[in-house]
């Protein structure tokens, strides 16, 4: 079933989720989301952080990747330089 609500925004630019669609929808204190604003409406979605097996996971195919790409401590240092240098 879905929920209809309306809220408002505040002055600091905050918005109250009702608490009808809080609880339908398990929503927490604290639970992130990313939000996409796009001809007039304003999509919010719930982000959640990876499980640690699937981080240490994506941690292992990047490291793969950047040592098949010939990365080293060297290139990113001067990568860093060079980039603060403009």
């Amino acid at each position: 079933m879905n929920a209809l609500a309306t809220t408002r925004l505040s002055s600091k630019g905050q918005i109250v989720i009702p608490e009808e669609i809080r609880e339908q929808m398990g929503l927490h204190t604290g639970d992130r989301f990313v939000v996409l604003a796009e001809e007039g409406v304003v999509i919010l979605k719930t982000i959640s952080p990876p499980e640690q097996s699937e981080y240490y996971s994506l941690v292992k195919k990047t490291r793969r990747a950047v040592k098949s790409a010939g990365v080293t401590k060297t290139s990113v240092t001067a990568a860093i330089k060079k980039a603060r240098e403009k």
